[in-house]
């Protein structure tokens, strides 16, 4: 199967609990399946990586991390992403593009044009077919984080920012109802699990 497929959310969701399970899941399928994630999964992006996520850059300007997230997503899309789509395979990524419409655009209060705009040129365009939204309450996922060994620059921003992330996510699925797919995130993992593998096998259903 060729599809390519996203997972995005809030901090505390879960994504690289559920990331794994999914690719083998599709595995035992016997479809080709590359899991990877962003930013990062490649040399370069995994640099880029460790300066978005250090929590000593809080200098940083919401348009400098739009610009790094960007070029990370430029570099993974064209030395990952893309090869594997044109040899048949699957992809699963632990977030993409609208990671930053969320952060950076609804969190942030970038434009969203001129965002679309950059992301359209990083990526050639490049959409997912289907994304999962592993969605739960802020408090919930910020509370999983903390104390954590991954809490990072982004996790320390106010609530406030991460409940316009939130939002900003629940707007997106309402313009493209057909790409998303909402589960649950608050429930435990095995619970948040059954209730993908369910809504996704009612997506490739109805595909």
């Amino acid at each position: 199967m060729n599809l390519f497929i996203t997972l995005e959310g809030p901090e505390g969701s879960g994504k690289s609990t559920q990331a794994p399970r999914l690719a083998e899941y599709l595995r035992q399928k016997g479809w080709q399946v590359l899991l990877t994630r962003e930013p990062g999964g490649t040399f370069i992006g995994d640099q880029i990586r460790r300066v978005l996520h250090d929590l000593g850059n809080t200098s940083m300007h919401p348009r400098t991390e739009l610009l790094l997230y960007s070029a990370s997503r430029a570099q993974i899309v064209n030395e990952v992403i893309r090869g594997h789509l044109a040899s048949g395979g699957t992809v699963v990524c632990d977030r993409y593009a609208d990671s930053s419409l969320a952060y950076q655009g609804y969190g942030q209060g970038l434009p969203l044009e001129d965002l679309q705009a950059i992301t359209e040129f990083a990526t050639g365009g490049l959409k997912p077919d289907l994304t999962l939204l592993l969605d739960l309450p802020v408090a919930i996922g910020l509370a999983r984080r903390r104390g954590t060994n991954e809490w990072n620059r982004l996790d320390a921003y106010q609530i406030e920012f991460h409940e316009r992330v939130r939002a900003g996510y629940a707007q997106m699925v309402m313009a493209e109802p057909k790409r998303w797919v909402v589960v649950d995130a608050s429930l435990e993992a095995e619970a948040v699990w059954q209730q993908m593998r369910e809504r996704l096998e009612v997506w490739l259903t109805s595909r």
